[in-house]
């Protein structure tokens, strides 16, 4: 769960000090996958110059969202078959390729409040 993860790294931090950057893109790694797969997103991969997420059958995600963020921003992002959304965006570090995929998955996810 996303709780133990964050229990498990605030422990490594009382335990070694400041965890290195590796350390903590692995983390963030591991918190996007939990997000992910509870949106029912099956893979997303992130590179350089974009990448794709690709959905399970049955996500939850609610499609009219996928269709408004392709709508406004065409050159990003489009379908790629009928579970597949493709990503063309420059996404230099790994630092920036967590954010956009943090960004992403909130988007889709259900609206809090």
């Amino acid at each position: 769960t996303p709780a133990a993860l964050r229990e498990l790294q605030v422990e490594m931090i009382d335990r070694f000090g400041l965890l290195p950057q590796p350390t903590r893109d692995l983390f963030a790694a591991a918190e996007l996958k939990l997000t992910a797969n509870a949106l029912g997103v099956r893979k997303l991969e992130l590179g350089e110059s974009g990448g794709r997420l690709q959905f399970r059958a049955q996500p939850a995600i609610d499609p009219r969202k996928v269709i408004r963020m392709i709508q406004r921003e065409p050159m990003v992002y489009r379908l790629d078959g009928q579970d597949k959304l493709r990503i063309t965006r420059e996404l230099a570090t790994a630092e920036a390729r967590i954010a956009f995929a943090h960004a992403l998955l909130e988007a889709l996810g259900p609206a809090i409040g």
